[in-house]
């Protein structure tokens, strides 16, 4: 099954929606499911190096990322979401998150199976 995870928050949000989606995500690519992952919005910054756990928080999501990279999920960020969204805006992307577009996503959408957002 073809699975789209869409997330939109800040990572640390001072809530685990996004660790929650993020550790669904990697329980589905386990279960044999293809995932796929659009970051949007203030979610963008997951996808940076430079984002990091604050102080206290024992998950770091980005390398949860990266590690869903790993095992085969399919990671696309916002390209304009890039410049206009997060606390590191205009950072790069580590290897592995491609930026993307809205055209993208909606091909995406259009060829998922099931859609959940976070």
């Amino acid at each position: 099954m073809k699975i789209l995870v869409i997330f939109n928050r800040e990572p640390y949000d001072s809530t685990d929606v996004t660790w929650n989606g993020l550790r669904l995500a990697d329980t589905l690519l386990k279960n044999g499911h293809e995932v796929r992952i659009f970051l949007m919005n203030d979610s963008v910054d997951m996808a940076r190096d430079v984002c990091k756990p604050p102080e206290g928080y024992d998950q770091d999501l980005s390398h949860m990322l990266k590690e869903l990279i790993a095992k085969g999920g399919a990671v696309r960020v916002c390209g304009t979401c890039m410049a206009r969204c997060g606390i590191y805006k205009n950072y790069p992307y580590f290897d592995g998150a491609e930026k993307s577009t809205m055209q993208a996503l909606s091909e995406w959408v259009v060829d998922s199976d099931r859609i959940m957002t976070f």
